[in-house]
């Protein structure tokens, strides 16, 4: 069995907390984003755009790291390490979720071209005051 989320964990994920992305660069340095995200199971999901960055990142090396705190109480935290998998399928429905989410209303529209990645992050390891 893999790893898995606590109540803690959940709640900081499932709430308007916002999680912030490690990836590893292409000469090693640290990259980080703030993302919109939620919680799947005991997986973490988010959607970004093909050729960002960080998805670059993450197709050469699948290897993160997401800190998320709670924004009423900052001490309470959580670091998920895992390794992430990427898809072109549902992308666009989640980030439309996400938005709901965070904002309360539809994500804008965006031209045709855009390709929209579905990440989802699958824990090898939980740290923090909230695992």
């Amino acid at each position: 069995m893999g790893v898995t989320f606590n109540d803690a964990t959940k709640k900081l994920l499932d709430g308007n907390n916002f999680p912030v992305l490690a990836t590893i660069n292409a000469d090693g340095s640290a990259q980080t984003s703030v993302l919109w995200a939620k919680r799947d199971g005991d997986t973490v999901v988010f959607a970004t755009v093909r050729g960002r960055l960080k998805e670059r990142n993450m197709a050469r090396d699948p290897r993160v790291s997401v800190s998320v705190f709670d924004q009423e109480n900052p001490y309470d935290y959580v670091e998920i390490r895992g390794t992430v998998e990427m898809t072109d399928e549902g992308g666009r429905e989640l980030i439309n979720e996400l938005s709901h989410k965070y904002l309360g209303k539809d994500y804008p529209e965006e031209p045709a071209d855009v390709v929209r990645v579905l990440v989802r992050i699958t824990p090898t390891k939980i740290t923090g005051n909230a695992a």
